[in-house]
Parts: structure tokens; C-alpha cells; sequence
């Protein structure tokens, strides 16, 4: 690992989850932070990006809330635009933010309305993209980056030669959600797609499937289908799998690849801080 102190991370989904812990666990490593949610205010799950940004101050390190619609290109380009104002750029972007409350979430094929599918693509899968766009002329300049999406279950993150069947539902409790996982598939082939092209910039965009993680959202719908939630696997295993990928030495070795937290942490050496 090289030293992280001084780099600075711009981080979707900040204000809980996944994106609330690799903010804070970025934090303790000294990375300064521009932090994109649409929650400022409270609601019916805890957390707001004020919150993540306030306890990274603590933490003694510059943090930036923006608020964010992902859906929104002219909210993108702020975001971006505010990186490059108050930090020069970025060195890591992570791109945690996700569709993942909506009434047609899981419905079935039949029931998805249009602009519900394509709202899904534009925060799952355009945003990343044009962030990307934004982003890597200022992280080029700085001598290259790191770029990190969270993406879902796959064959290929799964190692193996061929996609399964999808399993639709355990019990009452739906499994599919078409629009989701479609956009972060895609999400995957982009970073595979545009690896050599970013290698040549030193910048390295690599893929990271957190496993069904324990977030405030995942936590709530489990209990509230009555699951047994002991299978679900701790934010903190993807949060300092991202920490790695954002300080690892060269991360030249992984780029244009997807990687599955819970199975490839014990083989990289990474260990939870939590």
C-alpha cells in the first residue's frame, strides 16, 4: 500500500451503506472527500451526507457534501466542477450510488414502467459514465487514479464459465430486479471496455461486488420478510476492499476486473477493520 494522506475521493451514495462506510474508512487514511447523496435531510432510514461529512471532519480530513441527483447531468457536472474548485480534482472515484428504492424495484417484467427503467440506467449506469468523463482529464493530470464501481452478482464476479439460472425469490422475498441488475452488468462491461484506454492515463477502474451487505436498507427489508439475516455479509468488507483498490501500490494488475468482496478480501490480505 502507498500513503493515501493528501488524495482526495469523491464518493456517490455517501450518505449511508457502503458508500457512508468507505467515506469514513477513507477518512481514517487521510483522504479528503467530496461526498454526493440526495439525502440532506433525514427520512426513514438514518443518515445524510452532513452526517458522513461532519464525522470525516472529525477524523481531521476536508469533507464536502454536495447534494446530488444522479438522474441529473447538471447536478453531475456541479459535483465535478466542485472537485476541481476546492481540490484540483480527484485521485479516486467510487461509484457507489444506486437505484435501490423504487415501487417497480423487483417488480415483474410487465409492471416496469419505461421512464422507471430508464431512470434506473441513468443512476446506475450513466452517471458513472459521465462522472468518469468528467473526472479523468484532472486525475491524468495529477498523475493518474483510481476509479471503483460497486456492481452486483454475476457469473463472471462469480468465477464461473457460464451465467446460472437466476434464482427469482427466496420465499416471499423477490429477488429479481430487472433494471438494476441489467444497468450494473452493463456497468462492468464499460469498466472492462475502457481499462486499456485509462491504463495508458495510469488510472485503473476496477469492479467491486460487495455481497448481499448488511446496509440500513437490506437490514430493514430483511426483517421486514421475516428472513434470517445472519448470512448478510458486513459493509466493512467492501468498504476496505475499496480502501485497498484506492492505495494498493499498482493497481494495474486488476483493472478492466470485477472482484467479490466477501470471497477475494482473504485473498488479497485485506482484513475488516470492524
Amino acid at each position: 500500500m502507498t500513503t493515501l494522506a493528501g488524495k482526495v475521493a469523491v464518493i456517490t451514495g455517501a450518505s449511508r451503506g457502503i458508500g457512508r462506510t468507505t467515506a469514513l474508512a477513507l477518512a481514517r487514511e487521510g483522504v479528503h472527500l467530496v461526498l454526493a447523496a440526495r439525502t440532506v435531510e433525514e427520512g426513514s432510514l438514518p443518515g445524510t451526507i452532513g452526517d458522513t461529512a461532519a464525522r470525516a471532519r472529525e477524523l481531521g480530513v476536508e469533507a464536502v457534501p454536495v447534494a446530488t441527483d444522479l438522474s441529473c447531468e447538471a447536478d453531475l457536472e456541479r459535483l465535478a466542477q466542485v472537485a476541481v474548485d476546492r481540490f484540483g480534482g480527484a485521485d479516486i472515484l467510487i461509484n457507489n450510488g444506486a437505484v435501490t428504492q423504487l415501487d417497480s424495484w423487483a417488480a415483474p417484467l410487465l409492471e416496469i414502467p419505461r421512464e422507471d427503467w430508464y431512470y434506473q440506467f441513468a443512476v446506475n449506469l450513466h452517471a458513472p459514465f459521465i462522472l468518469t468523463q468528467l473526472l479523468v482529464p484532472a486525475m491524468e493530470a495529477r498523475g493518474g487514479g483510481r476509479i471503483l464501481n460497486l456492481t452486483a452478482g454475476c457469473g463472471e464476479v462469480h468465477r464461473l464459465p457460464e451465467e446460472p439460472p437466476f434464482r427469482e425469490a427466496i420465499g416471499d422475498f423477490r429477488m429479481a430486479a430487472p433494471a438494476y441488475l441489467a444497468s450494473k452488468r452493463a456497468l462492468d462491461r464499460f469498466g472492462n471496455v475502457v481499462a486499456p484506454e485509462l491504463a495508458r492515463k495510469n488510472i485503473a477502474i476496477i469492479g467491486v461486488m460487495p455481497g448481499l451487505a448488511a446496509s440500513e436498507l437490506t437490514v430493514r427489508n430483511v426483517e421486514q420478510a421475516g428472513l434470517d439475516g445472519s448470512a448478510l455479509v458486513p459493509m466493512d468488507i467492501a468498504a476496505q476492499m475499496l480502501v485497498y483498490f484506492a492505495g494498493c501500490e499498482d493497481p494495474m494488475p486488476y483493472t478492466g476486473r470485477l472482484f467479490h468482496a466477501p470471497r477475494d478480501s482473504e485473498e488479497l490480505g485485506i482484513t475488516a477493520s470492524t
